[in-house]
């Protein structure tokens, strides 16, 4: 038996985790004085007090002692099984470190892949490691399998600003004064694990993340048509969602989910952010296994 597991930045909604029998554990909220549990709270909570107070709500990584219970509940019932776990990448949090530690000491039964990227990037390397083990892959053969795909796992988003990367000491102070100056829409790619720029967009939200969408499909040309999500933090107009469906669609995409953040992205993004992501290293059919 081969059991998945993530943290609440793979950003999919109960639906697709039961759906795809993926087990999650939650990252910490602190804002101000009070501490929530990733998914007590929704994006509009976090920056209505961003709004009030001028401070981001800040966010805590799975420890070991959180890590060393999610493990030892999931093998109660099974000790023979195994666990592959996917963590938010080792570059932007300590959840890596943390949970690689606590999976020493469960004799070879669980392990660890760091993704490499974040939210719903994540949900990619998961629901395709769900596909394997329905056709009879080892668990050996899994985690090989789904790491020669990291590096394909197009990770992408949108912004209508760049305050919250400022916040959260992502971005320089003289890069968000030019953005806000300019009135610049940037692209936000994951690369070796960490954000960094790419193109950049003008215009209001309907404009920008039509020409967003347009120039990450260009430049990732070699898409799994398999699954493509279509993440956002905050309210989206029903138009600029419908268009982005519309648009994979005709890209040939089979399956689309449509999804919203959890906090601890949505702490780090701000709102107004859009996301499309895929793997880009072409159509991956599973077969079963011999």
């Amino acid at each position: 038996m081969i059991i998945l597991s993530a943290e609440t930045t793979i950003d999919i909604p109960e639906e697709l985790l039961a759906q795809y029998d993926i087990h999650v554990l939650p990252y910490t909220i602190v804002m101000g004085d009070k501490e929530f549990r990733d998914g007590q709270v929704k994006g509009e909570d976090l920056f209505a007090y961003t709004d009030e107070t001028g401070k981001l709500a800040r966010t805590a990584a799975v420890n070991r002692e959180e890590f060393q219970a999610h493990f030892e509940s999931l093998l109660k019932d099974h000790p023979d099984a195994d666990i592959i776990h996917f963590t938010l990448s080792s570059e932007m949090s300590a959840a890596y470190n943390n949970a690689c530690a606590v999976a020493e000491g469960f004799g070879g039964h669980v392990h660890i892949i760091d993704s490499r990227v974040l939210s719903t990037g994540i949900a990619l390397q998961a629901i395709y490691a769900r596909k394997l083990i329905d056709a009879g892959y080892s668990v050996d053969e899994i985690i090989e399998k789904v790491k020669e795909r990291i590096p394909y796992d197009q990770t992408s988003f949108g912004l209508e600003s760049v305050n919250y990367l400022y916040k959260g000491g992502r971005c320089s102070a003289l890069a968000m004064l030019g953005a806000n100056l300019l009135g610049l829409r940037p692209q936000i790619l994951v690369v070796d694990g960490k954000m960094k720029p790419g193109k950049k967009f003008r215009g209001k939200m309907r404009k920008w993340s039509k020409d967003y969408i347009d120039a990450t499909l260009a430049q990732f040309n070699n898409p799994d048509h398999e699954v493509v999500f279509i993440t956002y933090s905050s309210v989206m107009h029903f138009e600029v969602i419908e268009w982005a469906k519309a648009r994979l669609e005709q890209e040939g995409f089979k399956t689309i989910y449509v999804t919203r953040a959890n906090g601890t992205i949505c702490c780090h993004c701000g709102p107004k952010c859009l996301g499309i992501l895929y793997f880009n290293d072409g159509d991956h059919p599973v077969t079963p296994k011999q």
